[in-house]
């Protein structure tokens, strides 16, 4: 029988992590968002951005419900952010609503910001929301001390891009192109349990008008025009990952290859297919429990319950001088599945 004082703390736990969820204006309109746990001292807020077709529960609920993950969230307070229209409940827009593009779904994190009174910012994002993050790393750099960017495709839609994305338009449903967008054919083929649910999840979804929007949206970016070596590039930390196989992988190389090696991570996960975080949130937060380390936020003291599998662990290679890490090389020892250290200045592939 558990004790009447657990009971009490479990009740006030669960209580806790049902969150405060908040809503604010912007020049571009009303923006939802919901916070969990309480900011700590000197340590910037996780803040994450979901891709199109989710909303931040369906796009990042089981990475941050996984166990290991506990270690991070108590250190941390987390702003999960919904697109507009994309929260549980949303209103459809009405008929002629001109949606926010993504550079203007990236103004709106500032009012985010100042509604909270917080100065720094972790960014996690997929898709979508891994564009708007790194357009609002690019025009507030001194407020993004880290990005995680899921399947991030920098480039603007080409002219091939379009012409495919016309013509698939004429057989394919919003949701199937979505799906598409979002895991890999193999994994539609396959129709496993998780790909049923997330099908079920937005063809049925009473919000798909305003997920259409917001999908219109993505497909109308502009390119981030990333280029190593040049003004335009992310100055903070960076960990890409992108799935094997999955819709967005080449995307996901190229933009490793235009950002600065000193200071990105790029991590290609094995059997993980299009979504990393819902299908191995595992792997995914231990590699980003050592993207915090070697950003001094997590001591080596809290790796404890690491590498109880036969998954080969990954590392991020700290500066000789002591300070937050400026390399940010992965790699990996794929006989023996120990820990090792990339030599600083590279950025390698890492397959987990």
């Amino acid at each position: 029988m558990v004790p009447a004082t657990q009971e009490a703390e479990l009740a006030a736990r669960i209580l806790l992590d049902q969150g405060q969820t908040h809503s604010v204006e912007t020049p571009y309109g009303s923006v939802t968002f919901t916070v969990y746990g309480t900011p700590k001292p000197k340590r910037p807020a996780i803040l994450t951005y979901h891709d199109v077709g989710l909303n931040y529960k369906s796009c990042f609920q089981p990475l941050f419900q996984f166990g290991d993950m506990q270690e991070i969230i108590q250190n941390f307070v987390r702003v999960h952010v919904d697109a507009p229209g994309m929260e549980e409940g949303a209103a459809v827009f009405p008929l002629g609503y001109q949606y926010p593009s993504l550079d203007q779904l990236a103004d709106m994190i500032p009012c985010i910001l100042q509604y909270l009174n917080f100065s720094t910012i972790i960014g996690i994002g997929v898709g979508a929301g891994a564009y708007i993050l790194s357009r609002y790393a690019l025009n507030h750099p001194d407020t993004v001390e880290g990005l995680v960017l899921i399947n991030i495709d920098p480039n603007a839609k080409g002219w091939m891009d379009w012409a495919a994305h016309k013509l698939t338009g004429l057989t394919s449903s919003i949701s199937e192109m979505i799906l598409g967008h979002l895991f890999s054919q193999e994994e539609l083929s396959g129709n496993s349990e998780l790909i049923q649910k997330y099908r079920n999840i937005i063809t049925h979804a009473p919000n798909l008008d305003n997920i259409e929007l917001y999908w219109n949206s993505y497909n109308n970016r502009r390119d981030l025009n990333f280029e190593r070596g040049g003004d335009i590039t992310l100055k903070c930390p960076v960990m890409l990952v992108v799935g094997d196989q999955a819709p967005h992988e080449d995307a996901v190389v190229e933009c490793n290859s235009k950002l600065d090696p000193t200071q990105t991570s790029f991590l290609k996960m094995a059997d993980s297919g299009g979504q990393p975080q819902l299908t191995q949130p595992g792997k995914l937060t231990e590699a980003f429990k050592y993207f915090l380390q070697g950003m001094g936020y997590m001591a080596s003291s809290c790796m404890t319950r690491l590498s109880r599998s036969r998954t080969a662990s990954l590392t991020s290679a700290a500066s000789i001088d002591g300070n937050r890490s400026r390399s940010r090389t992965l790699s990996q020892s794929s006989e023996s599945g120990t820990l090792s250290s990339g030599p600083p200045g590279h950025t390698m592939e890492v397959s987990c």
